[in-house]
């Protein structure tokens, strides 16, 4: 595995303030939700692991699906107030361990965990190699991790720059408002999958398989269509539009580079 000498991030801890309650976030955000748990399930068909670990997973909501594919599962989250409501969230589920970890310093010992997920993180990450040499680091040779990024490339994005005839960009992209842009502001940055393909290999990561998802995320969608039709349609359309990175979430299954 490449070593990396990247210096640790400060702590990531703005999840603490009271304003960020993450599971009042997800209020009105089931298609979001159930279409990233569509996801896992096709990702992770047929397998079932020993250890998992969600990294950034916030309260806890998707450690409850995790359960269904490993035997052993930790929810490891920077944000103590955040771990503070995961022990209400997953007060019927004692046997998920709570962790105050943050993804770049997981302080799990090598190649310990078999699976490992981090969903609705990368968006805060605009450089995030220490966070794939530690993902790498920790994952055991035969295990998985399933990583999504918030993807610049969605079909939107595409035309926009289309019709003003520039091309896409390849490093990250600032997406927050002028108003939000400050020192103290928590980055929220989206990605070009290309690009996250290439720090994965840096890392010591091969993309085993990817989905485009939340494909129909749009709040006049939600007010038209039922969320069955919508969920519906997700299942269906997220394999054949991953080659083309159509949705403004891609889920990414890689695993460590196997060498002779």
């Amino acid at each position: 595995m490449p070593k990396t000498t990247t210096t640790p991030r400060k702590k990531a801890d703005q999840y603490n303030d009271p304003s960020h309650n993450y599971l009042k976030y997800w209020d009105g955000r089931e298609y979001e939700h159930a279409a990233e748990e569509i996801a896992i399930r096709k990702l992770l068909r047929g397998r079932h692991f020993n250890t998992a670990v969600d990294v950034g997973g916030g309260y806890g909501r998707l450690c409850l699906l995790l359960e269904k594919y490993a035997d052993d599962v930790t929810l490891a989250e920077p944000s103590q107030q955040q771990l503070d409501i995961a022990k209400d969230f997953l007060k019927d589920h004692p046997e998920v361990h709570r962790k105050l970890l943050q993804a770049d310093d997981l302080k799990f010992p090598d190649g310990s965990i078999d699976l490992l997920t981090m969903i609705r993180v990368m968006h805060h990450l605009p450089d995030p190699s220490a966070e794939f040499a530690e993902i790498s680091r920790v994952l055991s040779t035969n295990g998985y991790a399933i990583i999504e990024v918030a993807n610049y490339l969605h079909m939107r994005n595409r035309l926009k720059h289309l019709a003003r005839r520039e091309h896409m960009p390849v490093k990250p992209v600032d997406i927050r408002s002028a108003a939000n842009k400050r020192d103290d502001e928590i980055p929220f940055v989206n990605h070009n999958p290309h690009t996250v393909m290439r720090q994965l290999e840096h890392a010591g990561l091969e993309t085993v398989a990817n989905l485009s998802v939340s494909n129909l995320r749009s709040t006049q969608l939600k007010k038209i269509l039922p969320r069955g039709v919508m969920l519906g349609a997700e299942r269906a359309l997220q394999r054949p539009l991953a080659s083309v990175y159509f949705g403004p979430s891609v889920f990414f299954l890689v695993r460590k580079i196997q060498t002779s």
